[in-house]
């Protein structure tokens, strides 16, 4: 299937991590024929790459899905990140957004949105954070003066003020000599 008249626009939130798997996502739709465009008046999807660290962050996503909206002719909106982890079901409820995908299938999100794109309803791709128990790489590149590498997700200290653990699940990481 022909991607190369639709435009993606990336909204990023949060951490350098989610920086590096935004980047490397991009990399993933531009593979596909798709086109990655800055000014997101002008994109067809929409990817927003969301944190949760605070009520905050939480809030700014929300703003961003109500500007696209207002904005944007029929945007096809999909939210990833930490917010889809924690709350998938408060993001579900949002009017407008089409696609919401967990921790797991994140890196894997082209292949939803091509799977879903032409359809009118509402996706949720989800799963417990018990369930995300591979390290998948991720980079930035050209979308920064600084590059990021992707070298370990998750964490294994549940400090009681801290969201990583329950959005990202247990610490994993690649070997050394990949990473190299």
């Amino acid at each position: 299937m022909d991607h190369s008249l639709e435009k993606v626009a990336f909204h990023t939130l949060g951490c350098k991590l989610n920086f590096s798997e935004t980047s490397t996502i991009a990399r993933d739709f531009v593979s596909r024929g798709f086109s990655v465009v800055k000014d997101f008046e002008n994109a067809n999807i929409h990817i927003i790459n969301t944190c949760s660290v605070t009520e905050k962050a939480d809030k700014k996503a929300k703003k961003i899905i109500n500007k696209i909206i207002q904005t944007s002719d029929n945007p096809y909106i999909t939210v990833l990140g930490c917010y889809a982890q924690l709350k998938p079901k408060e993001i579900s409820e949002i009017k407008g957004v089409n696609l919401v995908v967990g921790d797991k299938e994140k890196l894997n999100v082209v292949n939803h949105v091509i799977e879903n794109y032409n359809q009118n309803n509402f996706q949720l791709i989800h799963s417990k954070i018990t369930n995300s128990n591979k390290f998948k790489s991720s980079f930035s590149m050209n979308d920064r003066v600084r590059s990021y590498l992707k070298i370990q997700d998750g964490c294994d200290y549940p400090c009681t003020y801290c969201t990583i653990p329950k959005a990202r699940g247990k610490s994993r990481h690649d070997s050394i000599d990949h990473i190299l």
